[in-house]
């Protein structure tokens, strides 16, 4: 039989070509995402293998020596601060600029102000922590500043991103919860929230990863100690990974790029376990959604 191909229309064998070149391509721009990134965590992991030693976790630092057991403290104090506080302001945030401020004459000025925080550079805002807290407030290098900084700087990108996952949440489901005579406040909590829960995880892991991974604001504010992190949020420096990773690579001794590496190698395992966490808990909570449902 001779195949009748309609006037206009490409053939079957032409389709089919289309999407084999379609998926190279895919394929050529996830390598070229994927690729620098394995790149990365396989040199980091390559060097910091040889010369890893379990003592790290415990000792503390001794300058460009010892272990990282302060850093390692002071970077989960300084991710668990700015998920208390950056995690509570951007998600409400981004709940009003949803649900509550549609039609009004302020949330286009919210939506510049996001915007315009979210473009600073971060070394700019930890020098105007610096002149305006350490300084100025005379707080002096410590918790505090460098928690509220960090917040700043990540308080955008969850509200964003809760933004987006609420108005993905379909219409359905809120009109089902008000026909069911659901109060408002009880419906956003167990209905729209929950629904949207995935994305608004994302945003959180973006905002602790950017978080944990700043040096430049930190230098600023936070300062630097090797000793243990102490529940003063005031005049007390506090130790991170971050610095060790930067100022351990420009020393010339061996010993200061092997504690580099091992920096380098415990916070991408930090945000590894923070990343596997986050999705079991989407996990859970969406499987009790759906029976629930």
């Amino acid at each position: 039989m001779v195949e009748i191909v309609p006037s206009g229309l490409p053939s079957t064998r032409w389709r089919r070509l289309r999407a084999r070149l379609f998926h190279v391509l895919m394929l050529g721009a996830l390598a070229l995402v994927v690729g620098p990134a394995l790149w990365l965590v396989g040199g980091v992991v390559a060097r910091a293998l040889p010369g890893w030693r379990w003592s790290v976790l415990t000792t503390l630092s001794e300058g460009t020596s010892g272990g990282l057991a302060n850093a390692i403290v002071g970077t989960l104090v300084l991710m668990a601060g700015v998920l208390v506080l950056a995690g509570t302001t951007g998600i409400l945030t981004g709940i009003y600029l949803s649900e509550f401020a549609a039609g009004s004459r302020g949330v286009h000025v919210v939506r510049i102000a996001i915007d315009v925080l979210a473009g600073f550079p971060s070394i700019v805002l930890g020098y105007v922590g610096y002149v305006a807290l350490c300084v100025g407030l005379g707080w002096g290098f410590s918790l505090l500043p460098a928690l509220m900084i960090l917040s700043f700087m990540v308080v955008p990108y969850i509200a964003k991103s809760t933004e987006s996952s609420l108005h993905q949440v379909p219409t359905a489901y809120r009109e089902g919860a008000e026909a069911l005579g659901m109060p408002g406040g009880h419906a956003l909590r167990r209905v729209v929230v929950r629904t949207a829960l995935p994305g608004i995880v994302t945003g959180l892991l973006i905002a602790l990863s950017i978080a944990g991974g700043e040096t430049a604001p930190l230098l600023y504010t936070a300062g630097v100690t090797n000793n243990l992190p102490t529940w003063s949020l005031l005049h007390h420096p506090i130790a991170y990974l971050t610095y060790y990773v930067w100022t351990d690579w420009n020393q010339p001794s061996t010993e200061a790029h092997v504690v580099s590496y091992d920096a380098s190698l415990i916070l991408m395992v930090l945000v590894l376990v923070m990343l596997v966490v986050a999705r079991v808990i989407v996990a859970r909570t969406q499987r009790h959604t759906e029976s629930s449902a």
